[in-house]
């Protein structure tokens, strides 16, 4: 067989770097017939297919080139790159861990492993290929950035902020900067996550998510003109990007301008997007269209408290069964309990809570439902604070008590009660007299409540700063006012939490002692 010619090679080259794909293709594929024992020729195919988002057909051409020599790490690492793209996950790991073993210290491999592993939620093994890619080479930012996602979404904020600064300091960009700000973000620090918001706008490259997120952290700072600027502009820069419709459309939503929300969730088609929609048809009181899309909706989703909201509602206003047995009498599942340990040892957890609600510097974030107090931002329970994480613990062990008492009841809320717990939000809400918080539910959680560390003593009326759960409230529009209600008074060191679905709100108190509380929201884990 007559030998692949040198001039023939250089050919193939020059179209590559040409960036001529489809000419590659062709004229390797003709080489290949006459040549398949040439490396070079599957290898530049390879290249060629995989450039044109053909994975699979580039996946055979590193594997034919791999059955001449497996022993070339760079084939490996591609051939594991595609096996990734095509969501073969397992399959990539052996292939990067091949060429790591052929050439221990090949950095692109290691990285490229701890993204497949950190897909997998192999948080531990994908540091540790990260760590080994930093040790090769100090200076690879992305992998120092890698490890400070995961650092965030395990809770330890410190550390991720120290790496993203890291990164930062080696590599400036848009999502170095954007990273930051969601860590600040997620500790409660709202300025320094503006900042770092509008320094990724400045240094990105027009990326949605960093207009919207900007927009929404000055939404929640009271800046209300110029969120509705940022989170406008994003949906501007990308009109199909989910998430910044979605967020938009959470702002005007809130702000009572249903009919525009509306086109923005369902131009979002984001997470709980289609009962945001029923929310708007409602408040519009346009029922005929509500009942028709709720019977489609339910349908489709078995596991939605928002959605129980709106289908109670409406079997209780309209006086018809309700479909929905997401939780059909939530009131009875509503729990009033002790937490022990914020009572023993002379009570050192609770006045270590009140010391750090105090004290601490964590950003507050304006609330329209809340008069005459201070919310919270951030989450609480990923905060360094040694008494924030002693309550979630404590929480945790209630929590469990209450689902092993219930789980032999029939509905899906304690059919698919979550397994593992974790709090998607906790914040801390400080009232003096005159505050209340107005009737609402917690659309984002599975299981709401809150626990009590400062329950004012000196009130005019008994029921004065209680707690009132309803199927009824946030205005919703109402043909009779048959809706039953719960009030619970709590004491300090009590916790009461109930179904996300159902309505509560702070009675207004009248005092000179301040009503202070922990609220939290526990949904279903995603790993």
């Amino acid at each position: 067989m007559k030998a692949l010619s040198q001039s023939e090679v250089q050919k193939l080259l020059s179209l590559h770097q040409a960036g001529s794909d489809k000419d590659v293709i062709q004229k390797a594929q003709s080489l290949i017939k006459d040549h398949p024992k040439e490396i070079i020729l599957h290898n530049i195919l390879g290249v060629s297919l995989e450039k044109l988002g053909l994975f699979s057909e580039a996946a055979l051409a590193y594997k034919s080139a791999l059955t001449i020599n497996p022993e070339i790490p760079e084939l490996n690492l591609n051939l594991g790159a595609m096996l990734y793209a095509l969501k073969k996950s397992d399959d990539a790991v052996i292939y990067y861990k091949k060429a790591i073993k052929i050439k221990p210290n090949f950095v692109e491999a290691f990285f490229n492993l701890g993204i497949v592993l950190q897909s997998q939620n192999k948080n531990k093994e994908a540091i540790d290929a990260y760590e080994k890619a930093v040790n090769i080479q100090p200076g690879f930012y992305e992998a120092i950035a890698n490890i400070g996602t995961i650092k965030q979404l395990q809770g330890d904020l410190d550390q991720a902020i120290e790496l993203f600064i890291q990164s930062l300091s080696i590599h400036e960009d848009g999502r170095g900067n954007y990273n930051l700000a969601s860590a600040y973000r997620n500790q409660g620090n709202l300025s320094l996550a503006i900042k770092y918001y509008r320094r990724a706008i400045k240094v990105g490259s027009g990326e949605a998510e960093f207009y919207s997120d900007l927009g929404d952290a000055l939404w929640h700072e009271g800046k209300i003109e110029e969120a509705n600027q940022f989170l406008r502009m994003a949906v501007k820069v990308n009109p199909s990007h989910p998430r910044a419709n979605y967020q938009l459309a959470i702002f005007l939503y809130d702000n009572k301008e249903f009919d525009d929300a509306i086109k923005y969730f369902e131009a979002s088609g984001f997470e709980d997007w289609e009962e945001r929609v029923l929310y708007c048809m409602y408040k519009l009181e346009k029922f005929n269209e509500f009942k028709e899309k709720l019977s489609v909706v339910i349908k489709k989703k078995n596991c939605s408290p928002f959605l129980a909201t709106l289908s109670k509602h409406y079997s209780q206003n309209f006086k018809i069964k309700d479909s929905y047995n997401f939780c059909p009498n939530p009131l009875e599942l509503v729990a009033h309990e002790k937490v022990e340990e914020l009572l023993a040892e002379d009570e050192k957890l609770k006045n270590q809570l009140l010391y750090d609600i105090k004290t601490s510097e964590i950003a507050e974030r304006k609330q329209s439902r809340l008069f005459s107090g201070t919310q919270s931002s951030g989450n609480l329970f990923k905060r360094s604070e040694a008494s924030f994480r002693a309550l979630e613990i404590a929480l945790k062990k209630v929590i469990k008590k209450y689902y092993d008492k219930h789980k032999g009841k029939h509905c899906e809320f304690i059919n698919s009660f979550p397994k593992n717990y974790v709090f998607s939000s906790s914040w801390f809400v400080r009232m003096q007299s005159g505050g209340h918080l107005t009737s609402h539910i917690h659309e984002d959680g599975w299981l709401s409540g809150a626990v009590y560390l400062s329950i004012p003593k000196k009130t005019k009326n008994r029921n004065e700063g209680a707690i009132e759960l309803s199927t009824d409230g946030d205005d919703y529009p109402k043909l009779h006012q048959e809706f039953p209600k719960k009030i619970i008074l709590p004491e300090d060191g009590d916790v009461i939490f109930f179904p996300s679905s159902v309505f509560h709100r702070t009675i207004p108190f009248e005092s000179r002692e301040e009503r202070i509380c922990i609220a939290f929201d526990l949904r279903p884990s995603l790993q």
